[in-house]
């Protein structure tokens, strides 16, 4: 029973302080939507410059993943496409692609990385397919 104190003809009982719930972990994902659509979402921070590095992306190369990923998510670990349901920096279809959390950025941009250099020889080549047609 919590402390109380007596006074005059009546009684009062200290309440005790709730304990404070822990807050959670910053960089740990949260799980957004219903059980069937089920995806994680990125909170954790850094920088594209954090994220291309940590990603393996030479120097040489983040102008050409800054233009691309500019357009595609806008720098957005989050960003989903509605209607192809693309998700995280490079737009990966479908996200279940991205070994990890297709929402981590590095684990998206390490993706990207094997599909800029699978189809166009490397985030030089993507540009400059970028370029020409809108898209990548």
């Amino acid at each position: 029973m919590p402390p109380c104190c007596e006074r005059d003809s009546y009684t009062a009982a200290l309440k005790p302080k709730p304990k404070p719930k822990p807050a959670p972990a910053a960089s740990s994902p949260r799980v957004v939507g219903a059980a069937a659509s089920v995806r994680l979402v990125y909170s954790g921070g850094g920088s594209p410059a954090d994220w291309m590095a940590a990603a393996g992306i030479a120097q040489s190369d983040w102008g050409y993943v800054d233009y691309i990923v500019g357009r595609e998510s806008g720098w957005n670990p989050n960003a989903t496409n509605r209607s192809s349901g693309a998700c995280g920096l490079v737009q990966a279809l479908p996200w279940t692609k991205v070994p990890g959390n297709g929402y981590n950025p590095v684990d998206n941009l390490r993706w990207g990385s094997g599909y800029a250099k699978g189809r166009y020889g490397g985030w030089q080549g993507a540009y400059a397919f970028w370029i020409s047609h809108g898209w990548w």
